[in-house]
């Protein structure tokens, strides 16, 4: 008798993005002694960005996650996994009550954000009754945080104990930064989506008042990029801007520069800061709700800062900064084998119970 645990891990789409990248990473390194898993991908393969060709893996070939309702049932029904893994909100909800059909199984999902401070809860009271419904039907759910934990309980009203915090691992730790900055210009670097909570025209506005010339490349793409670089017209800053709308090898941008800038309200986990920091690339951020007071040790490997007057001050600052000290300070806490460990011990524990 098998006494592997199957799995099934399903996402809506392999597109760039912090969840694809963890799914991919969990999907092709969980042990294959202890785990027989299958990745269930509601869409494209020619959609992928992240490797997934020695995965047994299922595409249901749907435009959107509802399309694929009926097809994920018979997926679940043919695989007969013990335990079901989801991520992305409206696929987690779909999850909750196709677990109707399958009482024997247990369902986890994947929360991505911080609720209430990440995005209006609906007005329409119903509507959000009948995801919170299909939410609450999950046996369990990983947070990325222990304020994304927080966050759950208050708004959901989940009990503690369907919750557990697991933070986003570091995948790639083959670099680190070596070319030190000529002290002429300091070279900033900030990626992430252009939207509103990221924080990107405060940022702006923080680096017209250094007292030091300055480069600023910003990596993404999103719905508020108009309003960010009228921002940089209206500010003169165009000479100091470099945009990149999107690129598979972060690694390569971030260890030219001298610090990760994050501008961000609210963050569930940040990727783009760990990545930095896995590199030797310290960090200046807010301390603002989610993961990112976990990532960042003061003075170690970058500042937490509570005002704009106090990022300033930080960005003036002439630290020197060990890159080895740096890329440590995140191994020893999310690197690949610890956060992977941390979802086979989680995944057995729950079969076990």
């Amino acid at each position: 008798m098998d006494s592997k645990i199957d799995i099934l891990i399903a996402i809506p789409k392999l597109t760039a993005g912090g969840a694809e990248r963890v799914f991919s990473f969990i999907s092709r390194d969980l042990n294959r002694d202890n785990f027989n898993v299958t990745l269930v991908i509601v869409g494209f393969e020619t959609e992928n960005k992240y490797d997934v060709s020695k995965i047994n893996t299922i595409y249901l070939n749907k435009n959107r996650v509802r399309n694929g309702v009926v097809d994920l049932i018979k997926t679940i029904y043919k695989v007969k996994p013990q335990i079901v893994l989801s991520t992305i909100s409206d696929l987690n909800v779909i999850m909750g009550y196709i677990s109707f059909l399958f009482p024997a199984i247990k369902f986890v999902g994947r929360h991505t954000f911080i609720i209430g401070e990440s995005h209006k809860i609906s007005k329409l009271k119903k509507t959000f009754d009948l995801k919170l419904y299909g939410l609450k039907r999950l046996d369990f759910f990983i947070c990325q945080s222990l304020d994304m934990k927080n966050s759950i309980i208050k708004y959901y009203g989940l009990k503690k104990e369907k919750l557990k915090v697991i933070n986003n691992p570091i995948t790639d730790l083959s670099h680190l930064k070596t070319n030190q900055s000529n002290g002429k210009i300091k070279k900033y670097i900030t990626i992430g989506r252009l939207t509103k909570i990221k924080g990107h025209i405060r940022m702006l506005n923080i680096l017209k008042k250094v007292n030091h010339p300055f480069q600023l490349t910003i990596i993404g793409s999103g719905s508020f990029k108009d309003e960010i670089f009228n921002e940089v017209d209206r500010l003169n800053l165009k000479d100091n801007i470099k945009h990149i709308e999107y690129t598979d090898n972060v690694y390569k941008y971030l260890v030219e520069n001298d610090l990760f800038l994050q501008g961000s309200y609210s963050e569930g986990f940040p990727n783009a800061l760990l990545e930095s920091c896995s590199v030797g690339v310290p960090a200046i951020a807010f301390d603002v709700p989610g993961g990112t007071k976990e990532i960042i040790d003061n003075g170690i490997n970058g500042y937490l800062v509570k005002s704009e007057e106090e990022f300033i001050e930080k960005l003036n600052d002439q630290k020197k900064w060990n890159p080895v000290e740096v890329k440590e300070s995140v191994r020893r806490k999310f690197g690949p084998n610890i956060i992977l460990k941390n979802y086979e011990d989680f995944f057995t524990e729950i079969i076990n119970k």
